[in-house]
Formats: structure tokens, sequence, C-alpha cells
């Protein structure tokens, strides 16, 4: 692997996004996964940080765009934001989405985490119903073994329909062979056939009434089976961004409005409304991913996942999750707001014991009472003010997200109130930063 250093020649401008290549040549390799799984340490270790950053159009989300080169080809590699899903309730999601549909990447990598690979590949099955060219990158692998688990990765590569690379980002050696994936995928040595899911019979008799008529609408340009399953799942963001990057407006279409109704209708004939629909698509992909993991990934500690799933039981349960959830975050709020007087008390009885000394020493001097008022009651005081009231909740109140965090409580903060932000046309993860909005508004 060699990195390139040449200055940037020509750019190129996708849907807003402005991709700068090196050459003509340059192929683009869009990187996407789940928020810390290590993605940002891949994209740096090939890219050299030799990087370049912009805003995406009519969003505040960034990314990162690097440079690096095999014998054979030289890409631009485009880091999309860390993200869960692809089901655009977040800035996040649909800038991923939208570069994946409409970037004409000429191959996702997709990086998981070894140590929970089960969980990452829901991503990985919505990009492989997008895209065509899709690599999984399992990183992490030094943890998976330290940890006690095995993966099977040619086995879950056959599973999946694409190829399947374990790395450990840290190592810039263990990323030669990811690299040598994406050449061969990107010059047509390896076709990815890509993992077909099914849905339930009803769902599928939807999709077959509509998706020849998205089919003649949209030819190749986008997945037709995955466009029809998000007509069907109303998802107005998606068809606003084919209006407007493709120039295609799917609701004056008399045609698709009618194939469109009448699959609405089979859907109707057995009770599956929008809600449903939406619970039995994720739960397929959930049970797809299961189905791929199993005998696959494998745990040699005895109820090392079990322990989790027994605890995701409480904590995610509709009777339990919320007042468990409120609990918590009352006791976080009373330690911080509560805890923190006395530390503060004692840290500004310490801080002003100072500053009498400095006041006894600037009339020790003679200093102008204007130098004193300035200096000492002016710049001395307003800081001790602020250390002593801020410093002890700040201490206090980020060790406890920290701790909420490492122990894999916030996710599932996020996904219990996932739903009930959708209503405000939010998402689940805008909850934790509300939390911390709202402590940090009571200090």
């Amino acid at each position: 692997m060699g990195l390139t250093n040449s200055s940037i020649g020509m750019k190129a401008v996708d849907f807003g996004v402005e991709i700068k290549k090196q050459s003509q040549e340059d192929k683009i390799i869009a990187l996407a996964g789940n928020p810390n799984v290590g993605k940002s340490t891949v994209f740096n270790e090939l890219t050299g940080l030799n990087q370049h950053t912009g805003n995406w159009a009519g969003k505040t989300v960034s990314n990162a765009q690097g440079y690096c080169s095999t014998e054979n080809q030289s890409y631009v590699l485009v880091d999309i934001p860390g993200t869960y899903s692809l089901m655009a309730h977040s800035a996040e999601e649909e800038v991923a989405r939208n570069f994946i549909c409409f970037g004409n990447p000429d191959a996702v990598v997709v990086v998981c985490d070894a140590t929970c690979l089960e969980r990452n590949l829901n991503l990985v099955l919505q990009t492989i119903e997008i895209s065509k060219n899709v690599i999984v990158c399992v990183n992490l692998m030094d943890e998976a073994k330290r940890k006690d688990i095995r993966i099977d990765l040619a086995k879950i590569s056959k599973r999946l329909g694409v190829p399947v690379v374990g790395t450990i980002a840290r190592n810039k050696n263990s990323l030669q062979e990811l690299l040598d994936i994406i050449d061969k995928v990107t010059d047509g040595r390896i076709k990815p056939s890509g993992l077909h899911i099914q849905y339930q019979k009803e769902i599928e008799e939807a999709i077959a009434v509509l998706e020849p008529s998205v089919k003649m609408l949209t030819g190749k340009t986008i997945n037709s089976r995955w466009l029809s399953i998000k007509l069907l799942d109303q998802d107005a963001s998606l068809m606003k961004e084919i209006k407007d990057y493709l120039g295609i407006d799917f609701y004056e279409n008399k045609e698709l409005m009618e194939a469109l109704a009448k699959a609405k209708d089979i859907l109707v004939k057995y009770g599956i409304d929008s809600n449903k629909f939406k619970d039995k698509i994720v739960s397929a992909l959930v049970t797809e991913a299961e189905k791929v993991c199993h005998g696959t990934v494998v745990f040699e500690k005895e109820g090392y996942n079990l322990s989790d799933r027994r605890i995701d039981k409480v904590l995610t349960s509709k009777a339990t999750g919320y007042p468990i959830m409120l609990a918590l975050l009352a006791l976080i709020l009373w330690l911080t707001i509560t805890g923190a007087n006395y530390p503060s008390q004692l840290l500004a009885k310490a801080l002003f014991w100072v500053q009498n000394y400095l006041s006894a020493f600037m009339y020790y001097i003679n200093a102008p009472i204007w130098l004193h008022d300035i200096l000492v009651l002016g710049v001395y005081r307003v800081l001790a003010w602020v250390v002593s009231v801020m410093l002890p909740p700040m201490a206090i109140f980020f060790p406890l997200f920290t701790l909420l965090e490492d122990a894999g409580y916030l996710p599932r903060v996020a996904y219990n109130l996932d739903k009930t932000f959708k209503c405000c046309c939010a998402c689940g993860k805008q909850a934790l930063t509300m939390c911390m909005g709202y402590i940090n508004l009571k200090m």
C-alpha cells in the first residue's frame, strides 16, 4: 500500500457533496459503519491522515475524504457518518443513505465490531439491499480473540454473498488484505452477489406488485426491490432526495401510483399498517442477522452473550425500561447538583482564602486601587467563582455518563426513546444530548 501525496487536481461534484479526485481514474470508496467500531482508525491508517473535510449539502454533518493507493489503483475514501441504520431517522442516517444511493461509490466498505457482530450486521444487510459492491470489514479481531469469540469469516462471507475481511485497524499490515479485496471488487474480479432478504409472505406479495413499475421508472439507477420497500414504508425524505438528485417524481407517475395503491391494499388486507410494516422489516433484518451469525460466531465463554440478552430484557422492556431510566437519571441529577455542593463550598473557601492573601500582597506593594480591583476582584474573583461553581458538577457528571456509556446503557436509552422522539421528528440518540443539556441547565 502506498499513500498518495500529490496535489489535488480535478473536482467531481456528486449531489452537492464535493468529491476531490487526484486523477480521473481514481475510484470512490465509501466507508460506513456503526459509531465506535474503529471506522475512523481504518480510515486514518489507509489515508495516512491525508484528508479533506467538508460539509454535506443542506446538512450540518461533515464528511472526511482521504486518498490511498495500491499497485493497481488509486482511491478516494469517503468516511461517511457513523450510524446504526439507514432508516433515515437522523441527519447522519440521511447523509449515509444518500451517499450510498446517489454518490455512485465504486464500493462500500462496512466496518463492523467483531465483539458484537450480530448487532452490526443490521447496517450491513441494509447496505447490501442498496448497493451491489459491498465489502464487510470485521474490525477489532484482537478484542474478539481476547474475549474468546471465534468467528468463521469464510462462512459469514458465503452466507452474506459479499467478501468479508478480518482486520485489526491499529495494525496497518492487517489492512493489506482489505485493500486487495477492494482492488478485486472494483476491477470486477470479485462480483458480490448479496444476500436476498426474505420478508414475510404478505410483504413479499406487496413488493411483487410494486417492483415492476419501480424498475421501469428507475432502471438500474437504484435497487428497485429496496426502493419498493421504501415506498411502502412511506419514506418521504427519500422520495424528496430522489426528486432532487435524479429528477424523478414518483408521485406524479400514474402507473406507479396505481401499483402502490394495490400494494398497500394487500398490506391492509393482512392488517399491516405503517407501524407494523416498519416493525416487520426491522424484525426480518434482525432475524437474518441471527441466521448469518448462527454457528459462525461462537462464544467460547459459556453464557457470554446470554447475560447481555438477559440485561436487555430488563433495561429495554416496556414495563421496566422507562422506570429504570428515570431512576438513573434522577440519581445522576441528585449526585451532580446536590452532591457537588460540598466540594464546591470547600473549593470556594480555598480560592477566596487565596484571594485575601492576593489583596494583602497588592496593598503591601502599594499597588493602585484600580489595578487591585482589575486583577483581584475582576480577573481572579470571577475565575474563582466559575471554577468553584462549575468544576465539581462537571467532575461528577461526566465520569458518571462515561460509566453508563462504557457499561452499554446509553445505547439502550436511545433505543427506549426512539419511538417517542420520532413523534417530534427526532431520534432516540438525541435524548442523550437532551439529558446533558438539562443537567447543564440545572448547574
